[in-house]
C-alpha cells in the first residue's frame, strides 16, 4: 500500500492581493520546475494543513496550497463579503497568472471537489487534469442529505443535539435557525450552535473514529466564524444554480480526470460519485469499499497516491519550467 510522501516546508510563501480587502495565502513547496499541481481544500473554511502537501511526489509536482477567502492564514479570518464561489474561481485564476502557470492539475475533495469541477468548466484551457475525492455536487439534494432528512437517520443521537441548539420553533427550517443564532446577539447561543454543527459534521465525517468533545470544551470566536463562512455557502446554494456541475459536465469530457469515492462515505453519499462519473464516462472512477468521507486510512491514502504518481508518470514527457517565484 502506498503512504504520503515524506513532509515538506515550502520554499516560497505570499500573499494574493484581491481587488478587495481579501488577502489569500498562497504558497509553494516540491519541484520549481515540476507538474504545478493545485490544492482545494473543503470545507468552506477548513482550509490547508502541511500533510496537504504530501499527495504529490515532491520530485516531480511543484505543489500550490492556499488558504480561501476568509480561511486558514488568509485575512480577514472569517470574512463574508465578497466571498461567493465565483471569487474563489477568480482568485484561483489570480494565482495561475502571478505564478506563470500555462496549466496545473487541479485536486480537490468534497467542497474543495466542488470548487476543482466549476474551475475546470470556466477555464478547461488551463487546466492539465482533474482528481475529485469524496464528490460533492452542491445539489439542494446534497445538502438536504446533510441537514434534513438523510444522515441523521444514521447518527440520530448527535442528529438531536443539533436540533437541540436551536428553538424548537426553527427545527422546519434547521439552517436559517443555526445562521439566526449565529448572527444574533446571544454570546451562548452562538457558541452552542458552533459547538453542535461542528459536532455534527465530525460524526458524519469520522463514523465511529469520532471523539466527541469535552462538555466543558471553550469554543472560540474562531470556530464560530468557520461554521457561519459554512452556513453562508450553504444558504445561497453554493452561488451556483441547482445541478449546475452536471449540467456543464460536457465541457471536462476531454480533460483526463480521475474519480475516487468511498462507499462509507456518509457526508458526500456514493451517489454523487456514480453520477459524476455517468456525466464524465472517461474518467477513471475508483470506488473504495471501507474508505469515508475524509482522506486519512490505508485504502484513501493509496487511492489518491496511486492517483497522483499516476499523473506524473503519465506527463514525463513534459517540461514546466516555471519560476520560483512570481
Amino acid at each position: 500500500m502506498k503512504n504520503i510522501y515524506p513532509e515538506i516546508s515550502p520554499y516560497y510563501t505570499f500573499f494574493l492581493k484581491t481587488g478587495s480587502k481579501h488577502e489569500v495565502y498562497v504558497e509553494q513547496s516540491g519541484n520549481p520546475e515540476g507538474i504545478p499541481v493545485v490544492f482545494l481544500h473543503g470545507g468552506p473554511c477548513s482550509g490547508t494543513k502541511p500533510d496537504h502537501r504530501r499527495f504529490f511526489n515532491p520530485e516531480h509536482y511543484r505543489i500550490i496550497l492556499f488558504d480561501q477567502r476568509g480561511c486558514g492564514l488568509s485575512s480577514p479570518f472569517g470574512e463574508l463579503e465578497n466571498n461567493t464561489t465565483q471569487d474563489l474561481i477568480e482568485d484561483m485564476e489570480r494565482i495561475r497568472k502571478q505564478l506563470a502557470i500555462t496549466q496545473w492539475l487541479v485536486f480537490g475533495g468534497s467542497w474543495g471537489g466542488a470548487l476543482a469541477l466549476l474551475y475546470a468548466q470556466q477555464h478547461k484551457n488551463h487546466v492539465l487534469g482533474l482528481i475529485i475525492r469524496a464528490v460533492f455536487l452542491a445539489r439542494q439534494q446534497d445538502f438536504d442529505w446533510f441537514t434534513e432528512n438523510g444522515a441523521g437517520k444514521i447518527y440520530p443521537e448527535q442528529w438531536h443535539k443539533l436540533l437541540e441548539s436551536i428553538p424548537e420553533q426553527c427545527h422546519s427550517n434547521l439552517v436559517q435557525g443555526l445562521w439566526d443564532q449565529l448572527t444574533g446577539e446571544d454570546e451562548v447561543a452562538k457558541r452552542r450552535v458552533a459547538k453542535e454543527w461542528s459536532g455534527w459534521g465530525g460524526q458524519v465525517a469520522l463514523g465511529n473514529a469520532y471523539n466527541p468533545n469535552p462538555k466543558g470544551e471553550h469554543i472560540t470566536e474562531k470556530m464560530v466564524k468557520q461554521v457561519r463562512m459554512e452556513l453562508h455557502y450553504a444558504r445561497h446554494n453554493y452561488f451556483i444554480t441547482e445541478n449546475q456541475i452536471l449540467n456543464n459536465c460536457d465541457a471536462l469530457l476531454n480533460i483526463p480526470t480521475i474519480i475516487i469515492h468511498g462507499r462509507q462515505d456518509f457526508v458526500c453519499p456514493m451517489e454523487a460519485g456514480y453520477s459524476l462519473h455517468k456525466a464524465l464516462p472517461n474518467a477513471e472512477y475508483t470506488v473504495l469499499p471501507d474508505a469515508g468521507h475524509i482522506a486519512q486510512g490505508k485504502e484513501m491514502i493509496h487511492a489518491l497516491i496511486t492517483a497522483t504518481d499516476k499523473f506524473a508518470e503519465q506527463q514525463k514527457p513534459l517540461k514546466f519550467n516555471c519560476p520560483i517565484k512570481p
